[in-house]
């Protein structure tokens, strides 16, 4: 099942996915999570060590971590600050935390948190706006290798095609 979280108040680019993803009979869930309350992530430690799995900050995000566990691809849809993803869409990669443990292991000689579920998601971004699209691919590449999945890549709105020919 293939998870569009969109940020951004723009619906244009979920309406072109859905028709893709129509076209092409591919498993897709859109949440448009402009409008919803999701906090930062307060680095509490308690989806690690007293509420394991579960964050402790119970707000609209609860809904999303529930769809990205059981995703083998979750796209973020964003707008842009200083270059990179805003708070909202940031926010999405942040609080995903609690699928992973707090113990490590050595992954391609670098350390990682081991998962606590068995479904491994792969991520992909779409940016609106102005970003360092180098940077947020090598970020894009980092985060997703911390949870064992694959970067599907960085493509800004004006590469819409692009980025859906990556869904599968």
């Amino acid at each position: 099942m293939i998870l569009a979280v969109n940020t951004t108040s723009d619906t244009s680019v979920t309406e072109e996915i859905k028709k893709h993803a129509a076209d092409s009979g591919l498993e897709l869930e859109v949440i448009e999570a402009a409008g919803l309350r999701i906090s930062h992530c307060i680095g509490c430690n308690y989806c690690w060590l007293k509420t394991p799995g579960e964050c402790s900050i119970k707000d609209d995000y609860e809904i999303i971590l529930k769809k990205i566990i059981h995703a083998d691809q979750l796209w973020v849809i964003s707008d842009t600050a200083l270059g990179f993803l805003d708070h909202k869409g940031k926010n999405i990669f942040d609080r995903i935390l609690p699928i992973a443990t707090m113990y490590l292991k050595f992954g391609k000689d670098q350390m990682r948190h081991v998962r606590r579920y068995d479904n491994i998601t792969d991520i992909g971004i779409i940016y609106r706006g102005a970003a360092d699209s180098e940077y947020l691919e090598r970020w894009s590449k980092r985060a997703a290798l911390n949870f064992d999945g694959r970067s599907l890549g960085v493509f800004g709105t004006d590469r819409i095609k692009e980025a859906v020919s990556c869904m599968c």
